[in-house]
């Protein structure tokens, strides 16, 4: 019985040339960008001793200031709950019109892709800067804001979603005849729950966050006591406010992670 013959490897292969070509032609684009840019990166390890001293005086949080945030805070989720609830109710439609599985209109599908483009273009900090200036100050306009935001991120994230399930179910209704609306309810929507929920809850995490760099701009939040905070250079206060923000981004990635598990 012969022994097979083991293949070689070509020289390429076995000094693997093409994963370090590729390195190196990455670190030259990175020290390219960074003189285009007029990064300088000594300036970081010079200042490297700062960032420990802010370190340092964020290590003693004024536990007192708890109670003085908590209204703040409340008002935060409720703003992430409201605008991801809204931009996710609003994008289901626009995601179905997108998904090339279930339009196969080229032009009405081009056209709701081209809008969910155009709504994702938007930064949301310019979108709290034109809704502070038409509704005033107040969690009005972070609400609208983080709305708008969540609308174009998860439409985009869920027309993806409907274009990778399994079209044998939605083939069965089609040949008895069920009209569209049937078709998405019971062959559509049961594929793409748990995914719509993970994303859901992904997006509220997200607003969580934003809602808190809203507040600089006037759009409600807890981000007005961060932006006092660190104006008054009391990083105590600080500190207090960034552990109540991750203690509500962990809540929320753990109701995630249950409910994943639930629906999966």
């Amino acid at each position: 019985m012969s022994i097979p013959e083991v293949p070689r490897r070509s020289w390429i292969q076995r000094w693997h040339v093409k994963g370090i070509a590729v390195t190196g032609l990455l670190l030259v684009l990175l020290v390219a960008s960074s003189r285009m840019t007029g990064v300088d990166v000594g300036m970081f390890f010079s200042n490297f001793g700062q960032f420990l001293n802010l370190l340092v005086r964020m290590s003693h949080p004024a536990w007192e200031y708890t109670n003085v945030i908590v209204q703040p805070l409340l008002e935060t989720i409720q703003m992430a709950i409201l605008g991801t609830t809204i931009g996710a109710a609003l994008a289901v439609p626009f995601a179905i019109l997108s998904a090339s599985n279930l339009i196969h209109n080229r032009f009405l599908r081009g056209l709701t892709r081209l809008f969910l483009d155009l709504v994702r273009t938007l930064p949301d900090l310019l979108l709290a800067a034109i809704f502070v200036a038409v509704f005033g100050i107040g969690s009005t306009a972070g609400v609208v804001t983080l709305a708008i935001f969540s609308f174009g991120m998860v439409s985009k994230l869920f027309y993806e979603v409907i274009e990778t399930i399994d079209m044998g179910s939605l083939e069965a209704l089609t040949s008895v005849g069920a009209s569209k609306v049937t078709i998405i309810w019971y062959a559509v929507l049961p594929q793409i729950l748990n995914q719509f929920v993970s994303y859901f809850l992904y997006t509220l995490e997200i607003n969580v966050r934003a809602s808190t760099v809203l507040g600089y701009l006037g759009a409600g939040g807890i981000g007005v006591f961060l932006q006092r905070s660190l104006n008054e250079f009391n990083y105590s206060q600080t500190a207090v406010i960034i552990l109540a923000t991750l203690a509500v981004v962990l809540v929320i990635d753990g109701i995630s992670n249950h409910l994943r598990r639930v629906l999966l």
